[in-house]
């Protein structure tokens, strides 16, 4: 098999002789006739004759003029490949030869974009979905009701109970409390009643602001004893994310004791690039598939998106929400996001007629008399089958879908006979 090195330098060589064939026979005078081969651009030769590569007969083309370049113009810049530049004839193709390179054209026209942006996602817990298992007195853990990370609980299910001195106190307090408010209420004066009553409601005040709920100080109100532990409930449902607490454990007033994560709720972290933040909007819908379920299909929105940009990856996050309710989504999985947004009604060509050369855009324009001709065009980011014209086209323009390198190698072989036959 053949290098592709060798194949490129054989091209090379032939393209080379044909040139300067035609400009041992140019001078001053005018250039006569070329042949060339209609699938083998590179095979040129100044008689008629076979393709000595695949056979076929050598296609005479149009006369080269023996004309001077303009300055500025001829060869390609260093640097620049396949970019017409102004000294790119027009080519008008033979029917046949237009059918055997496979040549299609097509219109541009005016039509609704929607683009559509893939990332990798990362789920993650919702943060607003948080919470922390606390303490407001210092006490000691006598029993775990949960004792294990990643165990499922539901809201008002015990957790723990905790010996503090401050909370039995308080638990004395409200029944001495009760106690007078009733020997006070036997008095004939309105005012001890009511000195009765507000001690009461300060000692219930006073146990409400250590978290105690209700229905604990109506319980101790009722029953006349004095709880040794008082137990914590959870404060919601879902599954224990963390636990810093075993039995025996010394809790610190504000110390962490669990975090529940209500999971009925996820987000899926995205990264985004520049050219797609104009258009993402929180509440943009969005969807996120994940490789192990293959055919399902989560549907969300964005509810976040940053204001900072990374400057390493160039890159802002979006943060994507999405209803789990029967637990498919983890926090940790990995899955692939998409959003798509609307460009609205635009100009737009086909993407296989676009050729991108990094710093310039160009297709071939079908003219009034059925030329093809290069232009340069500047489009936006790429929108499915299409690109969003910026300018240098417009609606009912016709411009080549396939065989663009074989027209533009065309191009450029014509382009350098005519510079070569000029000279003189």
């Amino acid at each position: 098999m053949k290098r592709p090195g060798a194949v490129r330098a054989a091209v090379l060589l032939a393209l080379a002789a044909g040139l300067l064939l035609l400009a041992a026979c140019g001078g001053d005078q005018e250039a006569g006739p070329i042949y060339q081969c209609p699938m083998h651009p590179q095979v040129v030769a100044d008689k008629p004759g076979d393709c000595p590569i695949c056979g076929m007969r050598l296609v005479p083309q149009e006369p080269v003029p023996a004309a001077t370049p303009a300055p500025g113009h001829g060869a390609r810049p260093a640097g620049e490949t396949g970019v017409p530049h102004a000294a790119s004839p027009h080519i008008a193709l033979p029917a046949e030869k237009a059918r055997l390179m496979g040549l299609a054209l097509a219109a541009v026209s005016r039509r609704q974009l929607s683009r559509e942006v893939r990332a990798p996602a990362t789920v993650a817990a919702d943060e607003t979905r948080l919470h922390h298992v606390t303490t407001k007195v210092e006490g000691w853990v006598e029993h775990l009701y949960v004792s294990a990370t990643g165990q499922a609980v539901r809201r008002g299910q015990p957790l723990l109970t905790l010996y503090s001195p401050e909370l039995v106190a308080s638990q004395r307090e409200l029944l001495t409390a009760l106690a007078s408010a009733k020997a006070l209420s036997q008095r004939p004066y309105p005012d001890a009643a009511a000195g009765g009553r507000k001690l009461v409601e300060a000692a219930r005040q006073r146990r409400r602001l250590w978290d105690v709920s209700e229905e604990q100080i109506a319980a101790v109100e009722k029953t006349g004893r004095v709880e040794r532990a008082v137990v914590l409930y959870a404060p919601a449902g879902g599954f224990v994310l963390d636990k810093t607490v075993v039995m025996g454990h010394q809790a610190m007033p504000g110390e962490v004791l669990m975090t529940i994560a209500d999971l009925s709720a996820v987000w899926a972290e995205v990264a985004l690039y520049e050219q797609d933040l104009p258009h993402v909007r929180v509440g943009l819908p969005a969807s996120l598939t994940l490789p192990y379920w293959p055919g399902r299909t989560f549907e969300g929105s964005v509810t976040f998106l940053s204001p900072f940009l990374d400057p390493a990856s160039r890159t802002a996050t979006a943060r994507l929400e999405f209803a789990n309710r029967d637990g498919a989504l983890r926090p940790g999985m990995y899955g692939e996001a998409v959003l798509r947004y609307g460009l609205g009604e635009v100009t737009a060509v086909p993407a296989d007629a676009v050729m991108r050369t990094g710093e310039r855009s160009y297709v071939f324009r079908e003219g009034e008399d059925g030329a093809l001709s290069p232009a340069e065009v500047q489009v936006g980011a790429r929108a499915g089958e299409y690109y969003p014209v910026l300018s240098g086209l417009g609606p009912g323009d016709r411009v080549v879908t396939s065989a663009n390198f074989l027209i533009d190698s065309e191009s450029e072989l014509k382009s350098a006979l005519r510079a070569v036959a000029g000279k003189g």
